[in-house]
Formats: structure tokens, C-alpha cells, sequence
């Protein structure tokens, strides 16, 4: 057990692994709600675990979400159903990958709050605007990461639409099908009992679209969320230690999260390093390149 929690401290003491620990936290907070439930309903007491689950989810109806304002952002980390969790995670790390690879962890992460937060959004909007909804306010909340994902998945397949993944049974198969199959798939599910979550799955991917097309002409939406992040990490970041010699003073410092040397800010190369990268990949393919070389050709490609 001890080793499993080493484990874990590891991959949060490093830097640029943002998509494992997103993983990570959807993993611990569904397994201690499954715990919970397991005590609870064992000990008769599972009104107590849903009422600890009903803190977590987004209430659809407005009135209630101003007391848990809190919820735009917990209902995208939690999970109760184990393939709900097992299918949103898969989909996320195969298309949060991608992302990482070309754009950095710190686009990971935007991705994911920004669709999240536009999915619970557009969730309440729905129920609150359409007549259609308005009967099932009162009992409507939603939980899942799915709106989180489909966000990191189509701004996968919006910068690298031809990329292919080799599906079982199904052979090499280009992403930006596999989003606009599970995209069908929700329009699809929009008028089915859990209406209102399906159609925000779609201000999730909306979100993944034009986060990637601004940041390819110069605006990235993730600044503030960069920020916050950073801000937040210096909360729990340790001093830096200091070692005095004689009258001079050493201080070393941790490097920042998203520093000038992490990849999100990489400098943008000369024609000769895109020619040379040009010719790696005719040579080998876009899988043989470095994660630098993936950083500096979309570096490039937003100088066009």
C-alpha cells in the first residue's frame, strides 16, 4: 500500500505529466466514493453517501447551484458508474496524449477545465431556457468527465485531424472520425433520459475546436487558467532552500510549472530545423519525431 502511495506522490512531484495526474484525481475520488458507499449502505446509513454525492454533481436548477457554486468544477471529477469512469478516461489519455506531444501539459489541462466548465455551463443553460427541460429541473444533476474529454479529444483531432489510431477489428482508422462518430452519438442520445448531459458533451467539443483554430492563429484561451494553476502550485510548493557561504547568499529555486523552458513556450524555429523535421517525418512518419520536434512544427505552422 505504502508503495502505491509513493507512487502516486511521484507522478504529482513531476512537472509535465498534467494529463496522468487529471487521471489520477478521477480515479481517487471515484474509488474513496466507492469506498464510502461500500460502508455506508453496509452500516443502513446511504442516504449520508448520497447526500456527500449530491455535494459533488451539478444541479441543473440555478437556485440550488448558488449555494454549491462548487459543483462547476467537482461534477467533471466524479464518476459513480466504474464504466462511466473506465470509458472517459480511456478516451481522454488516448487523445490527452496527443496533446501533450504537440502542445504541452498545460494545454492538457485547459482543455479539459475549459470543456468541463463550458459543458456544466450549457447544462444548466438548457434546463433553465427550454421549455422541453423545464419539467425535470428539480431532479436533474449530472457527474462525469465526459464533456471534460470530448473538449481534449476534438482539439486532438482539430490540430492533427489525419492522425490514425489502429482500433481493434477496425484497423487504422483517422481521429477526427472517431470524434465525429461519438459526436453523432450524442446528437443522437439528445432526446433520451439523460438528455441535457449528451448535449453538453457538445459545448465540451465546440470548446476543444475553437481553443485549438484561435491558439493556431495566436490567442490562447488557456491563459487564465495557466495562471490559476500556477498560482495554486505555489501554495503547496516548498521553499526553496538556501545555503549562506561566507557573505554570499545561494538560492535555489524550483523551476516553475509552466516556466519559459516548459514546452508550451518553446521558441519557434528556424527553415532549417523545419526542413530537417520536414524530412524526418517523410522518412519515418510523425510518430518517429521528438516531443521538442512535434512542439516547434506547430510552433511553425502558427507563423503562417
Amino acid at each position: 500500500m505504502s508503495n502505491i502511495i509513493d507512487d502516486v506522490k511521484r507522478e504529482f512531484a513531476k512537472s509535465e505529466n498534467a494529463l496522468v495526474k487529471i487521471i489520477l484525481i478521477n480515479t481517487a475520488v471515484f474509488l474513496v466514493l466507492l469506498l464510502l458507499k461500500i460502508i455506508l449502505t453496509l452500516s443502513q446509513s446511504s442516504n449520508v453517501y448520497y447526500a456527500v454525492l449530491d455535494t459533488l454533481k451539478l444541479p441543473a436548477s440555478t437556485n440550488e447551484f448558488i449555494h454549491k457554486p462548487w459543483t462547476l468544477l467537482t461534477y467533471f471529477f466524479t464518476h459513480e458508474d466504474i464504466f462511466h469512469i473506465l470509458f472517459n478516461m480511456l478516451f481522454l489519455y488516448w487523445f490527452g496524449k496527443l496533446v501533450d506531444e504537440y502542445l504541452g501539459a498545460k494545454r492538457v489541462i485547459a482543455l479539459y477545465m475549459l470543456g468541463g466548465i463550458a459543458g456544466g455551463v450549457i447544462y444548466m443553460v438548457l434546463y433553465n431556457v427550454l421549455p422541453y427541460f423545464q419539467s425535470q429541473i428539480q431532479d436533474s444533476r449530472m457527474l462525469g468527465a465526459s464533456a471534460a474529454a470530448f473538449s481534449v479529444a476534438v482539439g486532438a483531432s482539430t490540430l492533427l485531424p489525419n492522425y490514425t489510431f489502429n482500433l481493434i477489428f477496425l484497423g487504422p482508422i483517422r481521429i477526427k472520425f472517431i470524434a465525429l462518430f461519438y459526436i453523432i452519438l450524442s446528437l443522437a442520445q439528445s432526446l433520451g433520459e439523460n438528455a441535457g448531459g449528451n448535449l453538453s458533451h457538445l459545448a465540451g467539443a465546440v470548446i476543444g475546436y475553437v481553443f485549438i483554430k484561435l491558439l493556431q492563429n495566436g490567442t490562447d484561451l488557456g491563459k487564465p487558467i495557466y495562471a490559476i494553476v500556477n498560482s495554486w502550485s505555489r501554495l503547496f510548493r516548498k521553499r526553496p532552500s538556501m545555503q549562506v557561504t561566507y557573505r554570499e547568499r545561494q538560492v535555489y529555486r524550483n523551476t516553475n510549472v509552466y516556466s519559459a523552458s516548459s514546452s508550451g513556450t518553446i521558441e519557434a524555429p528556424d527553415q532549417i530545423e523545419i526542413d530537417s523535421i520536414l524530412d524526418k517525418i517523410s522518412r519515418s512518419g510523425y510518430e518517429s519525431l521528438t516531443r521538442e520536434e512535434k512542439q516547434k512544427l506547430f510552433k511553425a505552422s502558427q507563423q503562417k
